[in-house]
C-alpha cells in the first residue's frame, strides 16, 4: 500500500497523475479523478487509439466526464464507461485504490507498484528544491 495524495487535492486540482510499474516491469500512467465526493483511478489512456487524457496539464473534464483530447469521446469519471464517439461501449481499465476516513488515497492494486508522481516521461527526481544534506 502506497500513500498517493488526498481526495481534497484531486478535487482542487481536477486530477492527479502518477506512474506505476506492473508485474512485468512495464510502466503505466494512472490518473486520479474526482467522482462525486470521492476519487477513482483509471489508466491514463483512451480505449480508442491509446490517446493520453493527461498530457502534463491535467485531465480535460466536463460535467463529471473525462474528455479524450483526440476524438472527444466522453468517459464517466465514476464508472469509466464511454457511451459515445469512437470509444463507445468501452470502459477504462481501473486501478485499485483505497481512501481512508481522513481522505488520504492509497494505491492498493496488487498488480501495480508506485514509481513516482507525474507521467512516465517525468524522472520523479527532486524539483528545484534539493533534499540533499551535506
Amino acid at each position: 500500500m502506497h500513500k498517493l495524495t488526498t481526495v481534497e487535492t484531486v478535487h482542487e486540482e481536477g486530477s492527479w497523475l502518477f506512474t506505476v510499474q506492473d508485474r512485468h516491469g512495464e510502466r503505466e500512467e494512472v490518473i486520479l479523478v474526482p467522482c462525486e465526493d470521492e476519487v477513482e483511478a483509471w489508466i491514463n489512456r483512451c480505449t480508442h487509439e491509446a490517446q493520453r487524457f493527461d498530457t502534463g496539464r491535467g485531465v480535460p473534464m466536463r460535467d463529471g466526464q473525462l474528455i479524450c483530447p483526440r476524438h472527444g469521446s466522453l468517459f464517466d469519471s465514476c464508472s469509466g464507461h464511454c457511451d459515445n464517439g469512437e470509444a463507445a461501449d468501452t470502459t477504462l481499465p481501473s486501478v485499485s485504490i483505497t481512501v481512508h476516513n481522513d481522505g488520504t488515497v492509497f494505491l492498493t492494486d496488487d498488480d501495480a507498484t508506485f514509481v513516482h508522481e507525474g507521467g512516465i516521461d517525468d524522472d520523479g527526481g527532486p524539483d528545484s528544491t534539493s533534499h540533499i544534506s551535506l
